[in-house]
């Protein structure tokens, strides 16, 4: 499975943008797909998740400004993102999993300047 992420890029503090994550390959074999994050210094924290049967997990820091979804049928994954804070500046990761899958796109940079 190869993951390809856009959607980045530089946003002032309240701002929203929208990153999409395109899946392609074996795709039959996700079971679920997920965003996480990595800020400069510091280590990969999950960001959202969600399952093929549309089952979503936020991590606490992003509830009730992100939204997590995915268009099965065009094996996409969108993560929308509002109110969007300096703290949220990191490179943005899809990730896909299945039974023998755990595959990462290149990851997108998303700035929130203050």
């Amino acid at each position: 499975v190869q993951l390809v992420e856009s959607g980045g890029g530089l946003v002032q503090a309240g701002g929203s943008l929208r990153l999409s994550c395109a899946a392609s390959g074996s795709t039959f074999s996700i079971t679920a797909m997920g965003w996480y994050r990595q800020a400069r210094g510091k280590q990969r924290e999950l960001v959202a998740t969600i399952t093929s049967g549309g089952s979503t997990n936020y991590a606490d820091s992003v509830k009730g400004r992100f939204t997590i979804s995915r268009d099965n049928a065009k094996n996409a994954m969108l993560l929308q993102m509002i109110s969007l804070k300096p703290e949220d500046t990191a490179v943005y990761y899809c990730n896909a999993r299945g039974m023998v899958l755990d595959a990462w796109g290149q990851g997108t940079l998303v700035t929130v300047s203050s």
